[in-house]
């Protein structure tokens, strides 16, 4: 993504504790840094309060007044697969792959680090660019039943976003699809995704965690969520 893309983003949003979202990347070409951007914009669009986290500028992190919003931080994974401290007390951990055999292989790597790394209990995952919803559905339902299987990990699925044209244009504009071309497949997507989103369980008062049971989310009318049972 571009740089000043970010930093507009950066200067137009304003996170709490127990209100975090990391988004990673099963690779460094999936599009994280712009699934991360354009549900940030889609989730302002929705007139909620966000802030948005880079990781990847390495800046050195500093304190950010993030009571009452939504942070998104677009994660870096250290060389042991392990999330940042902020980013270890996300809600959620969103990790970004696309349609394509590296990626997907990539994508069970990095959930297996994250798991053993954190103890996580649950992922969110989110297929990026993808050319067939039907596709899309079994990648994410078989990561489940890997995830389940191996791991004994919940992977819910977040969804996937088509790929779309509009998305390289609005990135030579320095703007999110989402705000370029608000009628693309892309940012309708995003809109769905992030509407959902909102309806994640967060960490209840006093920083418990929420269930850990899988639980089901809406489905994604052009680009299906998934059920889990």
């Amino acid at each position: 993504m571009v740089t000043d893309q970010a930093d507009g983003l950066r200067r137009l949003m304003a996170g709490s504790p127990g209100r975090l979202v990391a988004v990673v990347g099963s690779g460094p070409t999936v599009g994280a840094t712009c699934v991360t951007l354009n549900l940030a914009a889609a989730l302002m669009q929705q007139g909620k309060d966000v802030m948005l986290l880079d990781e990847r500028s390495g800046a050195p992190p500093t304190p950010v007044q993030r009571e009452g919003r939504l942070v998104l931080i677009d994660a870096v994974l250290d060389k042991d697969g392990a999330l940042s401290p902020l980013a270890a007390q996300a809600d959620h951990v969103l990790v970004v792959l696309q349609p394509n055999v590296a990626s997907i292989t990539a994508s069970y790597v990095c959930i297996k680090r994250l798991h053993y790394a954190h103890a996580l209990q649950r992922l969110r995952v989110l297929v990026n660019h993808a050319t067939d919803a039907a596709e899309a559905q079994r990648i994410l339902v078989n990561l489940a039943l890997t995830g389940s299987r191996y791991l004994a990990l919940a992977l819910e699925p977040a969804g996937c976003v088509r790929a779309d044209p509009r998305l390289s244009q609005a990135q030579r504009l320095n703007l999110t699809v989402v705000e370029a071309f608000q009628a693309s497949p892309a940012a309708l997507d995003f809109r769905q995704i992030a509407s959902d989103l909102l309806q994640w369980p967060w960490r209840l008062p006093g920083g418990r965690a929420p269930s850990l049971l899988p639980e089901r989310t809406a489905r994604h009318e052009a680009c299906p969520v998934l059920e889990m049972h």
